[in-house]
């Protein structure tokens, strides 16, 4: 599998987790966790420092949601994310 394949199995897998808590909850939209997806595969990935072996590393950056119809990707990126080995410290 490729990088650009693996990254958009991740994109998809968290609009589908996404889609999937929406649904569990009976509550909430799915389309702007859908189509945040990549926005917030990108911001972890690339663009924001933190260390998964040290949640409380002073320096980490933090990730603030504010929009209500996207409050489901606060909860799915990070538990998403905790399944990749290794660190992110920047």
């Amino acid at each position: 599998m490729t990088k650009q394949e693996l990254d958009q199995l991740a994109i998809n897998t968290i609009r589908t987790l996404s889609i999937d808590a929406v649904q569990q909850a009976k509550s909430g939209h799915p389309g702007t966790p859908m189509a945040l997806a990549p926005l917030v595969y990108t911001l972890w990935n690339r663009v924001m420092r933190f260390d998964p072996k040290d949640p409380i590393w002073p320096d980490r950056d933090r990730f603030v949601l504010s929009n209500g119809h996207a409050s489901m990707l606060a909860v799915v990126r990070p538990a998403s994310h905790r399944t990749q080995a290794g660190q992110r410290r920047v």
